[in-house]
């Protein structure tokens, strides 16, 4: 067989000698030699052939002495191959008697200390003495002329080689070119044999055995004897690669090839660390407890990865992708026992009040201990802010014993936010549903979707269609995040949502929830919510002691009253930590050890009172009436002011009134003119008097029909002449045949009510039904006045009829 290409050295084994020993050698080389001696370079497993150029490595002394003294005085060595090739020294018993007569062409220095030779055969010579051997073998020598025969048996072989060695080329996996070339130009027979001898993949041996037969026929002859054992060799490798490669099946080669790749990856200096890793993701694989639809999409991946190389922009993604599926939880942890008394005992521990709330998370919970296999409905709380709907769901969480995530909706208008993205995007990740489960690290969390009613829609699409299939029992046992591509089991997760507006929900998504609505807080709720929680936090977060600071029941119920106005607690846990913060100074200066707040302290403290009880003020004249509405933020009191002037009887309505309650002023006013004759009203007052219906704050947009009443009123009380009650608040639709019908937000504003220091409400008689939602204290502390007709509210909310009033009645 035919090598594709010499080797870049050829071997002389051993290591290059120290500094000081070449010198040596060197200063010994210089002893003249005769004319006729030979330097002798002994070499190990390697045969040069006349005609040949081959590099040649030289290690030992000796050998390095010889060839620094040929190339000084610019003679030729004599390469001459070593009988043992273990033998540490090279002696005149240990080499062949012929071998090859080379110039040496180039000698090259390494940087690493070696020394290398590029040596050109030029003839055979035979030993016939050894006349020196220290520091270098010398012999005298004899040459051994080519003999050049033509004849046709010659040139019969000469033939026959050629193609014997361009069979031979054509088998090789490439083909050597240059060589291929020398052979086909080669024009002498003895160039040809120790060409083709050189390069024939034969033992030294074989070579030495060539070399030393002299007779050109035999030589030809012995060479393609060895050179057809070869071919055949050869053609049997390819046929026999031809059969096992179709007899392998597709685990077979890729066995093979996970080989091949592992040698390359180890040649590359990467195999070890690639190969620890792709088992140590196989463990992780196996020991996820993946369904088995996402299991074999995990090991498809991983084959891809392995057959990648790490430099791959792909290689990345891959890994990213198989670190998701790995960590995500899949199987179901087990479940603590929920404890119905310890949920109740969680519950008030961390809320104060919301009864009915609480009453129906405990029935959840009851159903979910009863049934843990059943599907639970998902719960949404409504409400203004800081009444507590998320810390409702940390206190769900706690009470079940399972891990809380909370999931921010506000403001997303990608559905790729719910569903994630797909790998094929730069920097894809999964969607905020299956990014706060592996947070989470259960696959039965409790999930907060806060602001759920915030979610807006855009070109990327609509989240809160997307939600659809999160928050449906019947549909998220198999979520489908895009960026998974597999099928995610969201059955077991606890969805609580939150929101303050029930309005913005989309309908659909709305008919999936169950409702549970959060009103505001009355007084002495915040009171008892700021002494047990709100005055423990903040003295925490200001670095404060029980025992340095207390601020007593009057201060905190005029911070209640005269600094905040709000459904929730937020802005009253600030105006507590504020007035905390003037404290601390003096304490952290040492001034003072203990201090206690009392009602006197807080001007100084927090400002003078920031609300008034203005309904005294504002009823205290014709034609303005205290209403009730309702707000993205709780309820609120409103209030109506109503004033003629001389005119034409043209309405004006102010105070940015949208198209609902300017409607509504339309039909007071025409309910008013209807019944001018019953309530003593001169009908001419209306021809001759201009009417301004105005509602304070005109920077807030106003809208809604229950204000109808209250407009009812003002109109009727500016008209007459009589006051509205001062303690007196009402709301309700109206129509024009004088009826009251019911509102929304009864609970909300009624709350409101009693928080402004109101005693007396007018409701719709229609609305009784939400009699039992009003918190228990605004019930005791209210009266309430249900209606059926407009006349009713007239009656009950306006100041007796005096002699004045009926003189401005009449128009007097």
């Amino acid at each position: 067989m035919i090598r594709s290409h010499a080797p870049l050295f050829a071997a002389e084994t051993g290591a290059p000698p120290a500094g000081e020993a070449a010198a040596g050698a060197a200063a010994q080389a210089a002893v003249a030699l005769p004319e006729d001696a030979l330097i002798i370079l002994p070499v190990r497993s390697l045969v040069l052939f006349p005609g040949v150029v081959m590099p040649i490595a030289v290690g030992r002394p000796g050998s390095i002495a010889a060839a620094q003294e040929a190339v000084r005085q610019g003679r030729p060595v004599g390469v001459l191959m070593q009988r043992d090739a273990e033998e540490p020294e090279a002696t005149p018993g240990n080499l062949h008697r012929m071998g090859t007569i080379a110039n040496i062409l180039r000698y090259v220095t390494a940087p690493d200390g070696s020394h290398h030779l590029i040596c050109q055969g030029e003839q055979r010579f035979q030993i016939e003495d050894f006349v020196r051997q220290q520091p270098f073998l010398a012999a005298s020598v004899r040459s051994i002329e080519e003999q050049e025969l033509r004849t046709p048996e010659i040139e019969a072989r000469f033939v026959n080689l050629k193609n014997q060695a361009g069979e031979a080329l054509e088998l090789l996996p490439q083909l050597p070119q240059e060589l291929a070339q020398a052979i086909a130009t080669a024009s002498s027979a003895a160039v040809l044999t120790d060409m083709v001898a050189a390069y024939m993949d034969a033992t030294p041996d074989e070579k030495q055995e060539i070399l030393e037969t002299l007779d050109l026929s035999t030589r030809m002859d012995r060479v393609a004897r060895l050179l057809s054992e070869r071919i055949e060799v050869l053609k049997l490798s390819r046929e026999i690669g031809r059969q096992t490669k179709a007899s392998l099946d597709e685990r077979q080669r890729e066995v093979l090839l996970r080989e091949q790749m592992a040698a390359i990856q180890r040649q590359l200096g990467e195999g070890d660390g690639k190969a620890e890793e792709v088992a140590e993701l196989t463990r992780a694989i196996e020991a996820a407890g993946m369904p088995e639809e996402v299991e074999q999409a995990a090991r498809k991946e991983l084959r891809r990865l392995e057959r990648m190389p790490d430099a791959s922009a792909e290689y990345g993604m891959i890994r990213t992708y198989l670190d998701w599926l790995i960590e995500l939880p899949w199987r179901l942890p087990e479940e603590p026992p929920i404890e119905i008394a310890e949920a109740r005992r969680i519950l008030d521990e961390d809320h104060f009040g919301l009864d009915k709330i609480k009453r129906r998370i405990l029935e959840y919970l009851a159903v979910r201990k009863l049934a843990p296999q059943g599907k639970a409905p998902i719960l949404c709380f409504v409400g203004p802010p800081g009444v507590g709907k998320t810390s409702l769901g940390q206190s769900i969480a706690r009470a079940m014993g399972r891990k809380f995530v909370r999931v921010s909706l506000g403001g997303v208008h990608d559905e790729a936010e719910i569903r994630g993205h797909r790998r094929t995007y730069l920097g894809a990740l999964p969607g905020n549903i299956v990014q706060a489960i592996r947070k989470a690290g259960a696959r039965d969390c409790v999930m907060m979707l806060d602001e759920i009613d915030k979610m807006g829609s855009g070109i990327q699409g609509d989240p809160s269609s997307a939600m659809l299939e999160v928050l449906d029992p019947e549909q998220n046992g198999t979520f489908r995040d895009n960026y998974l591509a597999v099928p995610y089991d969201l059955s077991r997760v606890v969805f609580i949502a939150t929101a303050n507006l029930l309005e913005t929900i989309p309908g659909p998504l709305r008919d999936r929830m169950e409702v549970i609505s959060l009103s505001g807080y009355t007084d002495s709720e915040k009171l008892q919510i700021a002494r047990r929680y709100l005055v423990r936090r903040q003295l925490e977060a200001n670095g404060l002691k029980p025992e340095q600071i207390e601020i007593d029941d009057a201060a905190l119920a005029e911070i209640i009253r005269g600094y905040t106005r709000e459904a929730g607690v937020r802005n009253l846990e600030r105006e507590i930590g504020r007035a905390l913060r003037h404290v601390a100074v003096e304490i952290a200066e040492g001034k003072q050890a203990r201090v206690t707040i009392g009602l006197e302290d807080l001007a100084e403290l927090l400002g003078p009172r920031r609300f008034e009880d203005e309904v005294a003020m504002r009823v205290s004249l014709p034609g303005v009436a205290t209403g009730l509405a309702w707000t993205p933020v709780g309820g609120d009191i409103l209030f109506i002011e109503a004033t003629r002037s001389p005119g034409s009887g043209k309405l004006t309505l102010t105070g940015q009134l949208g198209e609902v309650m300017r409607e509504s002023a339309q039909a007071a006013l025409s309910l008013v003119k209807s019944r001018a004759a019953a309530l003593g009203i001169a009908q001419e007052t209306f021809e001759k008097s201009d009417i301004h219906v105005h509602v304070p704050a005109g920077a807030t947009p106003k809208d809604g029909p229950s204000a109808g009443v209250a407009m009812t009123v003002a109109l009727v009380s500016v008209l007459t002449g009589r006051t509205v009650r001062s303690d007196t608040a009402m709301t309700g639709e109206i129509s024009l045949r004088g009826l009251v019908l019911p509102v929304g937000g009864i609970k909300e504003k009624v709350a409101a009510a009693a928080r402004a220091g109101v005693t007396r409400v007018l409701l719709p008689a229609r609305n009784r039904r939400d009699y039992d939602d009003i918190p228990e204290d605004a019930r005791k502390r209210l009266e309430f006045v249900w209606l059926e007709r407009i006349d009713e509210a007239i009656e009950a909310a306006l100041e007796p009829e005096t002699a004045e009033t009926q003189k401005a009645a009449a128009g007097a």
